[in-house]
This record gives structure tokens, C-alpha cells and sequence, in this order.
């Protein structure tokens, strides 16, 4: 009978633990299929983009700060060393997002997740600059020109040859650049600190961390760019659009400053809850899991903001796109089987 009870029990909580990974899951793809669609929403309403990526990082801030206050989550505990220790890679967070979400403003969402698709490509360049250096097995940077090749034929139009939105690619590019430069200088560091339990450094509070930090960073781009117009850029803005409403006022330029704002809150909220799912999904699973699940995530996102805004994608985009991404998931794998080997050795 005990046995059975004992039975029970394991089943009852694999259950449960199957069940948060699901839900885990669900909550990621939303918030990150909504946050792309309310992202470019803000992005085509108002043409202050640094602002926006603040603005959304704040939200985040809104979000989390209460949650330590009231107790309903423990708050991190660190000292001024263990913060800037973390400051840098908070800067290079902040140009990930920042360069994302100018991408997105300055071209189609669906280009920009193509180009977001080089992540890899780049982080595996940062491995060989950067001490110490990380040299892949010969299938991973096999799979990096898959990639590669993939992003070029998305560029190609047919008819036209190469047809690249240059700022929309640069953006791209440099959002990859600073995730790969995040990646590699901030592993230790966050590793370090989630160790030490006495910091209570959990997954949510880890993100949490880095997004204040982010926002932190991202104000002092704001104040160096758009601070000093964006009163005028906003009056100009609400000006064009009261406009636009005596025209047509069913048209896309017909919007009041209620809209502006709710797309970019929206847009915040998706944003925070989307990354601390993904982060806490992370934390339960193992990193091939993870790898197939990301693929999905961004193949989810381009059909749903290409059917939504309307963003035409001729064969070569589609089929750059798709030997992108199955790229990306390819290289993920290799880079898991490349180290199972090792982790052997290691124990012989």
C-alpha cells in the first residue's frame, strides 16, 4: 500500500512538473508573439525608438519592484561589488534590446527576425576574439554558414537581386553583436552568483536584475538622442494624426495619445512576463529542449506579424527564413552532442 501511495505521488508531482513546463511554454510564445505585434505597433506610432525600448524596460521595472517589496518574492541580495560586476553586461543587454527594437521600427518584423537568426554566427565570433577562447567542432561552424547562407538568400529578391533595408540590418547585426558580447562576458559572473544562495539570485530575480540595469544603461542613450526633442517629436506626432482623423478615420495615421501609450505599456508587459518564462522554462529543462523550442518560438513569430502587418515575404525570404532557422536549431543540437563526449572523457 505504501508502495502504491509512493507510486502515486512520484506520478502526481511528474504531473505537475509536466504541467508547468506546458504552461511554462504557452506563457513564452504569447507574451513573445504579443510583444512583437505591440512592439511594432508603438515603433509605427511614434518615431522615438530609444524611448520606446526604455519605456518597456520601465514597465518591467513596475513589474518586479513591488513583487520585493511586498514580500510576494524575496529580493536579491547584493552588494555594490557583485552590481558592478553585473553593469557591463547590463550595457551590453541594453544594446541587444535597444538594437532590437530599433530593427523592428526601421523595417518589417519578419526581416528583422531572419537577421536576429545570425545570433549564433556572432557569438561564435566573439569565442574566438575574447579570451578565453571557445573554438566549435567543425559541424557547428558547418551549421553557422547554413545560417548564414540562409540570412543571404532572404536578402535576395527575385528579380531584383540583393534587396537589403539597411538599417533594419545594421540593428539586427548589432543586437547580435551585444547578445554574443552578453553571453560570453556575463556566464561567469551570472553563474558566480546564482551558486551563492546567500544572493538569491533565482532565475526571475536574475532577469529582473539585468532589466533594471538594462533600463539604466538605455536612459543614458535617451538623454544623449531623443530627450531634448521628444516634446516636440510627440506635439508633431498627435499634430499628424488629429490629421489623419479628419481624412479617414479608419486609417492607420488616425490614432489618439491613448493609443501610443497603450501599445507601448502592452508592449512592456509582454516583453518582462514573455523573458521571465522563458527564463524560468530554461531553468527546468535541458538546453536541446530549449534550442528546439526557441526555433519554434521565432518561426511562430514571423508567420504571425507577417500575416498581421502584412509583410510580404517572396520565396527566397521564405526559403532563407526556413534554412536559417533549421540552421540555428542544427547548430544548437551540435554544440550539445559536441560536449557529451567531453563530459565522457572527463569522468574516464
Amino acid at each position: 500500500r505504501y508502495q502504491n501511495m509512493a507510486g502515486d505521488e512520484k506520478k502526481s508531482g511528474g504531473m505537475m512538473e509536466t504541467l508547468t513546463m506546458v504552461m511554462y511554454v504557452i506563457a513564452w510564445y504569447a507574451g513573445n508573439t504579443y510583444y512583437n505585434i505591440y512592439n511594432k505597433k508603438a515603433l509605427n506610432l511614434l518615431h522615438a525608438h530609444w524611448t520606446v525600448a526604455f519605456a518597456q524596460l520601465v514597465v518591467g521595472i513596475l513589474w518586479c519592484i513591488p513583487l520585493w517589496l511586498t514580500g510576494i518574492r524575496s529580493a536579491p541580495k547584493l552588494n555594490m561589488g557583485d552590481i558592478g560586476k553585473l553593469a557591463p553586461i547590463g550595457l551590453f543587454a541594453a544594446c541587444a534590446h535597444g538594437g532590437s527594437v530599433l530593427a523592428m521600427g526601421a523595417g518589417a518584423v519578419s526581416f528583422a527576425q531572419v537577421v536576429k537568426a545570425c545570433e549564433p554566427v556572432f557569438a561564435a565570433l566573439v569565442g574566438l576574439v575574447i579570451a578565453p577562447v571557445e573554438v566549435k567542432s567543425a559541424i557547428e561552424y558547418l551549421m553557422l554558414l547554413v545560417i548564414v547562407g540562409g540570412v543571404g538568400l532572404a536578402c535576395v529578391k527575385e528579380g531584383k537581386g540583393i534587396d537589403i533595408n539597411y538599417f533594419a540590418f545594421g540593428w539586427a547585426s548589432f543586437a547580435n553583436l551585444a547578445a554574443g558580447l552578453k553571453g560570453k562576458l556575463g556566464k561567469d559572473v551570472s553563474h558566480a552568483l546564482k551558486a551563492d544562495k546567500s544572493k538569491n539570485m533565482s532565475a526571475a530575480n536574475s532577469y529582473a536584475v539585468m532589466n533594471i540595469l538594462s533600463a539604466i544603461w538605455t536612459l543614458f542613450v535617451v538623454l544623449g538622442t531623443e530627450a531634448s526633442s521628444f516634446q516636440d517629436t510627440w506635439t508633431h506626432t498627435l499634430e499628424e494624426a488629429e490629421k489623419a482623423c479628419k481624412k479617414d478615420a479608419a486609417s492607420a495615421g488616425c490614432f489618439t495619445a491613448n493609443d501610443i501609450i497603450f501599445n507601448v505599456v502592452m508592449s512592456g508587459v509582454a516583453f518582462y512576463l514573455y523573458n521571465e518564462f522563458a527564463f524560468a522554462f530554461t531553468a527546468m529543462v535541458g538546453a536541446v529542449t530549449s534550442s528546439v523550442l526557441n526555433t519554434l518560438k521565432r518561426v511562430i513569430i514571423i508567420v504571425a506579424t507577417a500575416a498581421i502587418f502584412g509583410e510580404v515575404m517572396d520565396k527566397n525570404a521564405m526559403i532563407g527564413s526556413g534554412i536559417a532557422i533549421t540552421g540555428v536549431l542544427l547548430y544548437s543540437l551540435a554544440g550539445q552532442f559536441a560536449k557529451k563526449p567531453e563530459s565522457k572523457d572527463k569522468k574516464h
